[in-house]
């Protein structure tokens, strides 16, 4: 019986070991592709990172130009579309799951695509006040990036608030320093109508908002959590908008004392705004095409059977390349942008 058994092994260890070699090959493709994939997005989300760290940087500058704010807005759009392209198409062919609270989990993209359409609409809005733009444009596209803000601090609800807290907190100021700006701007038009009493009502509410804004970077600045923390506060685009506030609400004071003698209402005007010019999408992206060079002949010529069994082929301490040393390139003055 012994002697039986014996023959059947033999027999079979021929055909055991070709099976363990497919096996085996078919592990090692999987798990290469894979690591490829992996390697593929961590590029890509580092590349929309840069775009992200580039718009930080122009966007702290002292003076900037208008070539430099198209930058910063088109760097941002481009950023949006390289997060929403990994989530739409690499993402989802991790044969690893993605780590709750970790950049590459849908949650956190989301945001990320949220926020960086919302830092372009900011640029857009600094643009239509610098050019003195319909007062209802302006308050329609505060509006729209106040809801961009919000959408984006609902993505992050459901996280841990020790991988989410700070990041939420700085969401939470932004939406209510745009939802100020859209009552400032909404009261000047309801003024322009000749509705001086929904106007102060308007103004009277943007003054509450801009009142939680304030309240809300002292506690971001306070918070603990990963990340640079942005000081919005000290910004002349934050600062601005408090006076402006202030100088609006007692013009339509004034006015309503001498002119109009209207009734302010109780309750703030319903924002019913949507703005058809300067809405920000993400630019579509997509990975370029292989090139025609990389044919599966060519791929087959890469024999790792044939690399060389010794270390001849590892550089000489001599010919060791030296890591280079790059400047440290400060920007003058905090940009305010969170991501980056």
């Amino acid at each position: 019986m012994l002697r039986n058994y014996q023959q059947r092994v033999c027999q079979n260890k021929t055909e055991n070991t070709k099976l363990f070699r497919v096996v085996f090959f078919c592990l090692f493709f999987f798990s290469a592709q894979q690591d490829a994939v992996f390697e593929l997005v961590s590029m890509g989300f580092n590349v929309a990172l840069w775009y992200t760290k580039y718009a930080s940087r122009l966007a702290g500058k002292e003076d900037i130009t208008e070539d430099e704010a198209k930058d910063v807005h088109r760097s941002l759009k481009i950023a949006a579309g390289i997060f929403k392209h990994l989530k739409e198409s690499h993402i989802p062919k991790l044969i690893t799951p993605v780590e709750k609270g970790r950049d590459l989990e849908a949650r956190l993209i989301d945001s990320y695509i949220i926020q960086c359409q919302a830092e372009a609409q900011e640029v857009t809005i600094a643009r239509a006040i610098e050019l003195k733009h319909n007062p209802g444009l302006i308050a329609a596209l505060a509006y729209e990036t106040a809801n961009f803000y919000q959408k984006a601090d609902q993505t992050l609800s459901s996280l841990d608030p020790a991988y989410a807290g700070k990041w939420r907190k700085y969401l939470n100021l932004k939406t209510c320093f745009y939802m100020a700006y859209a009552y400032c701007y909404h009261g000047q038009t309801l003024l322009a109508s000749d509705k001086c009493g929904e106007a102060i009502r308007s103004l009277q509410e943007s003054e509450k908002f801009f009142a939680k804004a304030e309240a809300l970077c002292k506690e971001y600045g306070e918070t603990k959590g990963p990340g640079t923390t942005a000081k919005p506060s000290g910004h002349l685009f934050f600062r601005k908008l408090g006076t402006l506030i202030k100088n609006t609400l007692e013009k339509c004071q004034r006015e309503n004392g001498f002119i109009y003698f209207q009734k302010v209402p109780a309750e703030a005007p319903q924002l019913e705004l949507k703005a058809n010019y300067g809405l920000v999408e993400p630019v579509p992206f997509e990975f370029p095409a292989l090139n025609a060079h990389w044919t599966p002949e060519t791929l087959n010529a890469f024999d790792l059977t044939k690399r060389p069994k010794d270390d001849t082929a590892k550089p000489k301490p001599d010919e060791e390349v030296k890591p280079l040393k790059e400047p440290d390139i400060k920007p003058q003055k905090d940009s305010g942008c969170q991501i980056s």
